[in-house]
């Protein structure tokens, strides 16, 4: 009998899968990580073919170490990262080139003539979303532009666009469905946000044509079947499909208007729930769509910020000064204090709120007494203030303080990042006993897609195992953050 879920959570440095029981019990787990690609300064590639293969090796473990059969699976749930693009050939399933990840900025310059050009007013009252490289719209008009034959091709029907979820449902059915999910949809700059369709103007002013755009759906129903695999049987119904980011937010059950979670991974990603209607930002962040259930609409405001663990991979990689991401806390915790020096892990550009794609990181205060353990310090309390200035942007836009955050994500495992997040914050951080919260919504979405749970039972699943509480007194915690605003200010480029 099929009594289990599979969840394939697609993330930007590796492949997770996970198998949960009906009642949420994760019965077995296995990541698989693939190359990075970096073929010039501010452009970043993926292997679709990687990624392929980091899915089946991921299934086939996952499922070995919870001692499951394939064909115990009853529904299959897909979360990824949002905005990476691809296009491939609708007969072959072959990518035309190497996917454009989120986090490059090859077309900055296109979003800024856009911008110049007078357009970010409308595209941000049509999708809710900002001229910014971070989006798919301009990263899959440059393919069609860069590779040769690709636009005469699309326009004659022979390829398909998709974000990785589209690309992913595309191979488990051997090309039977091309589809996207509401939420994956909401990222493009191609999407009505009030419609949930493909809007005509957006398609026109982005130069994308209709024959390579997939079919928007729900982020809990009947989607596809899979097909011809060699790690699942044929017929497996895929019920559940969203963002990484809205995955986690329903993984989190913030169901109700005004819940808000931060998931620490590459990036860090806040969303907080405001219900049926979309809010119009006017702090910097993005308005998307929450997820989308039986018809209806529930929509969020968004900020990203573009690095987070990857400022603690930049510390192992780039500096050396710790082996693994896991050292950093221990070596942040031989200081009681970063003794006023600041990260500002602009790394990849300044996400929101600030939306500068010309800022570059930096590390100020550095003294002669500045030791590895200050730079650990203030990289871990980077990420707390660039996350914290994520929540006042949100505050501020939703007329409603944020006094309880709930976080998932690998990064959330660190303790001392987790009280400097409340500290700085000046709010309760709720961490579950699973940080896995991408995985376990899409899992949860497919269970509900297929008619075997209820949405009540992601909140029911939910179990904190920790909270933090601010600690840092006020005048402290103001200091703190009047250093983290004159170094931010050193790093943007704009005004």
């Amino acid at each position: 009998m099929a009594e289990h879920l599979l969840a394939i959570d697609q993330g930007t440095t590796g492949t997770t899968a996970l198998v949960l029981s009906l009642q949420g019990e994760t019965l077995g787990r296995h990541t698989l990580e693939f190359r990075q690609h970096f073929p010039q300064p501010g452009w970043v590639e993926h292997d679709v073919d990687d990624i392929w293969h980091s899915v089946g090796e991921a299934v086939t473990q996952a499922l070995k170490a919870s001692g499951v059969a394939a064909s115990s699976i009853a529904a299959i749930g897909i979360t990824n990262q949002r905005e990476t693009t691809v296009l491939w050939e609708r007969a072959t399933g072959r990518a035309i080139a190497p996917a454009i990840v989120w986090q490059c900025r090859r077309t900055a310059d296109t979003c800024a003539a856009l911008k110049a050009a007078g357009h970010e007013p409308r595209v941000r009252e049509t999708t809710g979303l900002l001229l910014d490289a971070y989006f798919s719209g301009t990263k899959v008009a440059w393919l069609l532009d860069n590779v040769p034959g690709a636009r005469a091709r699309a326009l004659a029907g022979e390829l398909a666009f998709g974000t990785i979820d589209s690309f992913l449902v595309h191979r488990l059915t051997r090309g039977h469905a091309h589809v996207t999910d509401v939420t994956n949809a909401s990222r493009t700059l191609l999407m009505n946000l009030a419609r949930a369709e493909w809007d005509p103007e957006m398609l026109a002013l982005f130069r994308v044509p209709n024959e390579v755009l997939p079919r928007i759906v729900g982020n809990a129903e009947r989607i596809a079947v899979t097909r011809g695999l060699s790690f699942l049987p044929d017929g497996v119904p895929i019920t559940g499909m969203a963002g990484d980011q809205q995955a986690a937010l329903f993984g989190q059950a913030c169901f109700d208007v005004g819940d808000a979670k931060c998931t620490y991974g590459t990036g860090a990603f806040a969303l907080m729930n405001t219900g049926a209607r979309p809010v119009t930002s006017k702090h910097g962040l993005i308005s998307t769509v929450a997820f989308r259930l039986g018809g209806e609409t529930t929509y969020a405001l968004e900020g990203s910020s573009f690095i987070a663990g990857a400022a603690v991979q930049w510390l192992r990689d780039g500096l050396g000064i710790i082996r693994s991401a896991h050292e950093v806390e221990a070596l942040a915790r031989k200081v009681t204090s970063s003794d006023s020096v600041v990260f500002v892990p602009a790394l990849a550009g300044l996400g929101a709120p600030y939306w500068d794609q010309g800022a570059r990181g930096a590390i100020v205060g550095l003294t002669r007494g500045t030791t590895a353990a200050h730079v650990a310090r203030a990289t871990l309390e980077g990420i707390a203030c660039s996350v914290r200035d994520l929540l006042h942007a949100m505050e501020l836009d939703a007329g409603r303080r944020i006094s309880r955050l709930r976080v998932d994500g690998g990064a959330a495992a660190n303790n001392l990042l987790m009280q400097l997040q409340a500290d700085l914050a000046a709010c309760e951080i709720d961490r579950p006993n699973e940080l896995e919260s991408t995985g376990r919504g899409a899992a949860m979405l497919a269970g509900v897609g297929a008619g075997l749970c209820t949405v009540e039972t992601a909140r029911t699943m939910l179990r904190i195992e920790r909270q933090f509480t601010p600690e840092l007194p006020d005048e402290a915690r103001l200091a703190h953050l009047a250093r983290w605003d004159e170094a931010v200010g050193r790093v943007k480029t704009r005004s």
